[in-house]
């Protein structure tokens, strides 16, 4: 009897943590950097960045910074930096644009090499949570300079001297919610007059059938969210819209969903490509595949939208144009705040969506 009521505690030990673990991405940690290009970063000063041997480098100018072009406001952050001996750099995060982090808000992170020693790779994990960051370097405690600010970009500082080397900088969401309980469609809104049919299948919001859309409930404007999809056929056709307006049909951005490319090369995604931002920017890659379930990372903020499939950066987009007449994304800037909604395409629709998580960015 005894062994049975373990057996028993040990699978409900079991269960709960499968049910914890279905309200998060398959795989909430994205890179910063890809390893092969700066997109996604911006130059600011004279600092000389570039990518050699798979690593962000930077040994020369007078000083300046390499930043994030998305906002952040919740995350955890693990980097890999190393610095010249006799040399200093620094880690912003939440930084602004404009002046120094220590006059907008931001905070720093300070890393120093003494003199004559040698170079060694430094794994720097930082956590910004709410009014509190905190920072550890090689498992110990680091000071954290400055702070205040509850969002913006993170990025790497060149003090004018010495050389400073970035290998790897992967982040993940914090305090993400639930927007899809796994269990029905409470908290979403079919547009009514569409063919679509939507139905929670193990665990997921199945969309079938001809042109249709589900939305949430509630509206965002600034915000990261992250969901896991599944494409059951070749090249099926869906979008996840967001700032669309309330009840109204195929408006607002939409971040493509589409596993099609030319020939044998990703690099030239068709009509868009997965985690293309569909009508503005293609994906500069089609990551994910056909039968496989792929992890999106939406992160909104202004006007600027990064996307990333399975944790590489595909999209990331400016929108400088003129606020559109009807608030279109394909037309125009949609300053928000709008719902999410997921697409049925056409009659050959067949697509599931599942642990759909957000969080909302804190007012600046």
């Amino acid at each position: 009897m005894l062994k049975k009521l373990g057996l028993c505690a040990a699978f409900a030990t079991l269960l709960a943590i499968a049910m914890f673990a279905g309200n998060a991405a398959a795989d909430e940690w994205v890179n910063m950097f890809d390893n092969e290009t700066l997109f996604g970063w911006a130059s600011i000063g004279d600092a000389q960045w570039q990518v050699v041997d798979k690593n962000i480098v930077c040994d020369g100018g007078t000083g300046g910074w390499l930043a994030s072009n998305c906002q952040l406001a919740d995350f955890e952050l693990v980097v890999k930096m190393r610095v010249a001996a006799d040399g200093t750099a620094g880690l912003a995060i939440r930084a602004g644009l404009d002046g120094h982090p220590s006059e907008n808000g931001g905070a720093t992170i300070v890393l120093a090499e003494p003199k004559g020693s040698k170079p060694d790779w430094r794994e720097i994990t930082v956590i910004a949570n709410g009014d509190k960051i905190t920072a550890k370097m090689d498992g110990k405690d680091i000071e954290v300079i400055g702070g205040g600010a509850k969002r913006g970009h993170v990025g790497f500082q060149y003090h004018r001297e010495g050389k400073v080397e970035i290998a790897s900088a992967r982040m993940r969401p914090l305090n993400t919610k639930p927007i899809f309980n796994g269990k029905d469609l409470e908290g979403w809104n079919i547009i009514p007059g569409h063919k679509s049919e939507f139905k929670v299948v193990d665990g997921a919001i199945n969309i079938k059938n001809g042109n249709g859309q589900i939305e949430t409930a509630g509206t965002y404007k600034d915000f990261v969210v992250q969901l896991d999809v599944f494409s059951n056929g070749d090249h099926l056709n869906s979008g996840v819209f967001y700032r669309g307006p309330v009840g109204v049909f195929w408006k607002g951005y939409e971040c493509q969903v589409r596993n099609e490319w030319a020939g044998d090369d990703r690099s030239k995604p068709k009509d868009y490509g997965t985690g293309g931002n569909y009508g503005n920017q293609p994906a500069r890659k089609v990551v994910s595949s056909d039968r496989e379930w792929f992890t999106l990372t939406i992160v909104c903020e202004g006007n600027h939208t990064s996307i990333w499939n399975n944790g590489y950066l595909v999209s990331d987009y400016f929108d400088a144009r003129p606020v559109s007449p009807e608030s279109q994304g394909k037309e125009g800037f949609v300053p928000g705040p709008g719902t999410i909604h997921l697409q049925g395409h056409d009659p050959t629709t067949d697509l599931s969506y599942k642990n759909i998580v957000l969080a909302e960015f804190p007012a600046k």
